[in-house]
């Protein structure tokens, strides 16, 4: 295969993966050597630097992955920084002072103080990793901690 076809296989394995790849992975699918792969990669960055690219290929341990240049972070971060912030409900904001109060309180005595099944609120909190579940409680019941 020629070298610009396989420099552009790379690079689009780079991008598509949005994370590191292993050196043995792109060998293995491109089916060429250690030593081929990395003058590939070297000539990418080299295009990268020449052409004043917003992008570069780093190398991690044996792995490559396609990032943005760390002097525009700046105006990378403000893209980032306007996600959607996770809300939380009243029964949840409630469900969670309890659970403050008191971090060593089951499902079932949140649920006797709030008066409410408590299972959804339960899972919401776990979710946006505001609690975690210690253990399980052996009782008669079916009592479970948080």
């Amino acid at each position: 295969m020629e070298i610009e076809k396989l420099k552009s296989i790379i690079e689009a394995m780079l991008f598509a993966a949005g994370r590191e790849i292993k050196q043995e992975e792109i060998m293995s699918v491109l089916e060429i050597s250690a030593d081929d792969l990395d003058k590939i990669i070297h000539t990418l960055q080299d295009e990268y630097v020449s052409q004043n690219r917003g992008i570069e290929i780093i190398k991690i341990n044996n792995c490559y992955q396609l990032t943005t240049k760390k002097e525009y972070y700046e105006y990378i971060y403000p893209l980032f920084d306007n996600r959607a912030k996770p809300t939380i409900s009243n029964a949840a904001m409630e469900t969670l002072s309890i659970i403050a109060y008191n971090p060593k309180i089951t499902r079932a005595q949140i649920e006797a103080v709030r008066g409410v099944n408590v299972d959804g609120t339960i899972y919401k909190l776990l979710e946006f990793g505001l609690i975690e579940e210690a253990r399980k409680i052996r009782t008669s019941g079916k009592t479970n901690g948080i």
